[in-house]
This record gives C-alpha cells, structure tokens and sequence, in this order.
C-alpha cells in the first residue's frame, strides 16, 4: 500500500532511518558488554540491550518498508482554488474571531506544533473542497464549531 509524502516528508523520513542505523553500534556494543559480564541466565543488562535492539530493528524495518512505498506528491500541480492536500488554509472561527493557520498534510506528516493537521481529522475533512469566502461548520471533538475560510494557500 502506497504512503503520500510530501519531498520535505519523505526527507525526513529518510534522516529519521538514517538517524536509527547509527544507533546500531552503539547497541551492539552494549550486547557485547552485557555478555562479557558472565551469565546470560541472569543478566538484565544483556535482557535489555536485546530488547533495545529488537526495538530499534523493528523501527528501522517499519520506517524502511513506509520510504518503500511512499509516492511523492507533486505541489506543483496544486492550487488555491479549493482547499486540498498540503495547501496551507487560514480559517477564522465565527464564535470568537480567531484566525488558525493550517497546512493539510498526511497521516505520516502531521504535527501540531508545526500546525500540520493530517488530511483525515475533522477540521481538515471538514475544509476539503471549500473556496476562500466559504463558511463551513465541522463536528469537531469539542462540539460544533463554524469557520469562514480566509485564505488558501501552497
């Protein structure tokens, strides 16, 4: 199954892996220290080097499998007509003025901080297909909440 990804995503993805591979020694090394200790029997250092290890190949195999299949989205084929995936949305909430900038992203891109909303939550299914001028009213997990789309942007 194929995985959406920003360039920018799909960069981060493959640090992230690389980022985890350079971990590898260090791990090893731990294993080989633990073992050398004596009795693998009754060795929590060795226990735990192993499960770190299993964890970080299990990362690793994951994150390798998901850079495998990605599929690269094309932004220069977006536009600002309506709302889409990774364009950048300002929206104002009609009950208290507030203006909210958001960029839709995938599921594998989202990041609050970053006010990156994955394109599957209520507020962005909620946008989707909209115009700049339109109001749109989106059950969110607070209740309903009506906005007026501001700008639309790449």
């Amino acid at each position: 199954m194929a995985t959406y990804l920003t360039q920018e995503g799909y960069n981060k993805k493959m640090e992230e892996l690389s980022a985890l591979e350079a971990q590898r020694p260090a791990i090893k090394q731990a294993i080989a220290e633990a073992r050398d200790k004596g009795d693998l029997s009754e060795n929590a250092e060795y226990d735990a080097a192993k499960e770190a290890q299993g964890l970080l190949e299990m990362k690793i195999a994951k994150l390798k499998e998901l850079v495998a299949t990605a599929r690269i989205i094309d932004d220069s084929k977006l536009n600002t007509e309506e709302v889409q995936l990774l364009n950048t949305v300002t929206i104002k909430n009609l009950a208290n003025g507030m203006t909210m900038t958001y960029t839709i992203v995938t599921e594998n891109e989202s990041n609050l901080r970053e006010h990156k909303i994955a394109s599957s939550t209520p507020i962005a299914q909620g946008l989707l297909g909209h115009k700049v001028g339109d109001k749109v009213q989106i059950q969110a997990p607070v209740g309903i909440m009506n906005f007026e789309i501001i700008k639309i942007e790449i």
